[in-house]
């Protein structure tokens, strides 16, 4: 792979703990938006450099679709881009499950919008190389009178690595041969860089690419997500439906798949492993197929088999499926044992980063999380984070009789996404003069 050419914010794993700033622009000036490409590429870090001055701190940046036609990108370039992309994320909400209260006539203004048309994202072990983060990005924007800053979102990660729920969060990436770039899970195989890089192969053999394909070689496409977490309404149902703290904590850990510590139930099934869960070498290194077939152990519809169903047997292949995935918390944690809501909000910003916005992102989303057809469970969703606006059912398998839990409410709500792309460093420089 040309690591050189792929931002760093692609490939690369977060330090963990780690602070982050999502900040999203609006091109009032195409020349001046051209300028703004232009000295991105001398501020991106690319996944070549590891060791750059800042240690593990480098700044993202993406476009979107609004966002390449106010650079002026011909048509015919825009045409030959994911049609997904195309349509963007607030177009394609029903589909995705974003309605009710999730509907983007509720998003935060601008998500959503035709304003949208950058994303820059900054990424630090600390609030203060954060800092320093932004300020060498600064000045690519702030003497450009044609560009606006609309919407800012500050995120961390804290020393626990939990998000909002309580659980131990982003465990689980995939290797993507080439990289360099170790996956977190060593019984799964290195998937082809294509599945999340355009201009290389994927798993089916087959290479996205653009016209002109500097546009799009060595650049992916990234779904934004801001989601809300309804922490005092999770808490409630959990307290509701166990008979004492442990049967809670089991209850968390089979609607997860997960104990809070990060102890996966396939290798920690009767009770929470601490020291499991924080062994990055272990607390990812399992399948379901040989030892938990029917998810008597795992359930089936829990959220971490339905995100990664890994080697189940289920409609479709895993592989296709698959997405590098970040997530950053944002918002103060409820203090613990607090049943009430305190109006404050908090939550998580995802990204989802691959070169198949429509067979990955759109395809877990839509057919696991908020279906369950795919491992036998009819219009069943994921109880953690579906989307969509009545409540659900929930089962978990067990002998002699399988627990069911009824009109499971919806604990995360979207506040927000988009569609963009990451352009490699050339693309960027390109993007300064498309119609050269």
């Amino acid at each position: 792979m040309e690591l050189h050419d792929i931002q760093r914010g692609v490939l690369s794993p977060r330090p963990s703990p780690y602070a982050a700033t999502y900040i999203l622009f609006r091109i009032d000036d195409p020349a001046h938006g051209r300028e703004l490409m232009r000295r991105c590429a001398a501020v991106v870090t690319s996944a070549a450099d590891t060791a750059s001055p800042l240690g593990e701190t480098w700044v993202s940046v993406a476009v979107t679709c609004q966002g390449l036609k106010a650079l002026g990108v011909p048509q015919e370039a825009l045409d030959s881009m994911a049609w997904e992309f195309r349509q963007g994320m607030a177009a394609r909400a029903t589909a995705l499950g974003d309605v009710g209260p999730s509907a983007p006539e509720h998003w935060d203004k601008p998500l959503g919008s035709l304003d949208v048309h950058v994303v820059l994202v900054a990424l630090a072990p600390d609030e203060q190389r954060l800092e320093a983060a932004l300020d060498r990005a600064r000045p690519a924007y702030e003497q450009l009178t044609g560009i606006t800053a609309i919407w800012r979102q500050d995120c961390y990660a804290p020393p626990t690595e939990t998000e909002h729920f309580g659980y131990r969060d982003g465990i689980s990436h995939p290797a993507v041969d080439g990289s360099g770039v170790a996956g977190s899970n060593p019984l799964e195989k290195p998937l082809a860089p294509g599945e999340f890089v355009l201009g290389y192969p994927d798993e089916l053999g087959g290479t996205q690419t653009t016209r002109p394909e500097i546009l799009g070689r060595n650049g992916s496409y990234v779904a934004f997500r801001k989601l809300h977490q309804d922490v005092a309404a999770f808490r409630r149902f959990l307290a509701g439906n166990s008979a004492d703290d442990a049967d809670r904590e089991l209850l968390a850990a089979k609607m997860m798949g997960r104990w809070r510590s990060g102890a996966p139930l396939a290798l920690a099934p009767e009770r929470d492993d601490p020291v499991l869960g924080a062994d990055r070498l272990r607390n990812n290194t399992f399948g379901y197929e040989t030892d938990d077939p029917d998810g008597f152990v795992t359930p089936g519809a829990c959220h971490i088999r339905r995100a990664n169903p890994r080697d189940a047997v289920v409609a479709g292949e895993v592989r296709l499926h698959r997405m590098i995935r970040r997530g950053t918390a944002y918002g103060p944690l409820l203090p613990e044992g607090v049943l009430d809501d305190d109006g404050v909000e908090r939550g998580l910003m995802f990204a989802f980063v691959g070169a198949h916005l429509g067979r990955q992102f759109e395809f877990a989303q839509t057919q696991w999380l908020n279906d369950g057809v795919f491992f036998g469970s009819g219009d069943a969703r994921d109880p953690i984070a579906a989307t969509g606006e009545s409540p659900g059912d929930y089962v978990i398998p067990r002998r002699p009789l399988r627990r069911k839990l009824c009109d499971v409410p919806r604990f995360v709500t979207t506040r927000g996404g988009e569609y963009a792309f990451l352009p490699s460093l050339s693309a960027l420089r390109w993007l300064a003069d498309p119609t050269a």
